[in-house]
């Protein structure tokens, strides 16, 4: 081979190598401008789409919990329908038990007689009362004793059980039963109410007397009516607070218990402990007189629960015995 040869062969190589280069060099700025006109368009179209995106989602999650919030409203009032249908059906089954109760209790003569006789009692406290009443201020009783039940007390109490069985079936009877006591006690010095627990009906007058008014017999009447708070159904706490915060030697107090059951331990204890804090004086009087009125809340329902209106009426009946006081028991617990 000649060296022109040569030479010219080497110049084609030459010449294909930059051919070569200068294509991908092209190419590299092609794809530059096209990467830096396009970029920019393509990111921002994409940041877009992005917050309609996240918006959409916000405005549906908010849907959603604006519906849940609505569901749990609608639950929540489902519950509470459920709870007081179930009270009904437990009230209902209460007063099934009463009616099956009736007739055995009724059948029971001893104990019918009992109760009567205390109505009976109650019955002649409220004519009494009227008597007076029609008769005059001035009219005074021989024996100051009306019904069995001693009245010449200047200062009454009265200490009421508020236990669900006597608000929810004995409270009608019971304000019948206020209005009776309150009506033989025409005017006093001062009157207390309390529950069985010992909380005061009126705080503001705690550990005072309540002066006696019509209009302050009144409020008291009506506040009782829808006074609830809690009880323990026993009547030993409001019995030994009303002894030890207001015993006076110098004034007459009579104690008015009501209720239907006791279901503390020992009856024996209760009766122990009033006898030492309700000492008798030189003349065998207690501190204070101790009555009670029995209402058979208890005894409506079947023989083996009636237990705590049994040993209630076992515990008043001693306790008014041996404190100065009468015990009656009522034989129907409605208004």
């Amino acid at each position: 081979m000649s060296i022109r040869t040569r030479r010219r062969s080497n110049e084609e190589s030459s010449m294909s190598f930059l051919d070569v280069v200068c294509c991908g060099f092209g190419a590299i700025v092609l794809l530059l401008m096209i990467t830096k006109t396009t970029a920019p368009t393509a990111l921002e179209d994409s940041a877009v789409k992005l917050d309609g995106l996240v918006a959409n989602l916000q405005e549906q999650l908010f849907t959603i919990r604006g519906e849940t919030a609505i569901f749990n409203r609608n639950l929540n009032a489902k519950h509470e329908q459920l709870d007081t249908e179930k009270k009904r059906i437990a009230i209902l089954r209460t007063e099934l038990a009463t009616l099956q109760a009736k007739y055995a209790q009724v059948s029971q003569a001893s104990s019918v007689d009992s109760i009567v006789k205390g109505e009976l009692e109650l019955a002649l406290q409220s004519l009494t009362a009227e008597m007076e009443r029609l008769l005059g201020k001035n009219y005074q009783r021989q024996n100051n004793i009306i019904g069995g039940i001693p009245v010449d007390s200047e200062y009454i109490i009265f200490i009421i059980d508020t236990s669900g069985s006597m608000f929810n079936y004995g409270w009608d009877r019971m304000m019948q039963e206020m209005v009776n006591i309150l009506d033989i006690y025409p005017n006093v010095k001062g009157i207390q109410v309390m529950n069985d627990m010992g909380d005061y009906m009126f705080k503001n007058y705690r550990g005072k007397w309540i002066p006696d008014t019509p209009g302050r017999r009144e409020i008291i009447l009506q506040r009782l009516r829808g006074w609830n708070p809690f009880s323990n159904s026993s009547p030993v706490e409001g019995i030994q607070k009303a002894i030890r915060t207001f015993y006076d030697p110098d004034k007459k107090i009579s104690l008015y218990v009501l209720g239907d059951e006791f279901t503390g331990r020992s009856i024996k204890s209760v009766v122990d402990t009033v006898d030492r804090i309700n000492k008798k004086n030189e003349k065998g009087e207690p501190m204070v007189r101790i009555h009670a009125v029995g209402f058979p809340v208890q005894f409506a329902r079947p023989s083996n629960l009636q237990t705590t209106g049994i040993r209630f009426a076992a515990l008043m009946r001693e306790l008014t015995r041996r404190n100065g006081g009468t015990f009656v028991g009522l034989n129907d617990y409605r208004g």
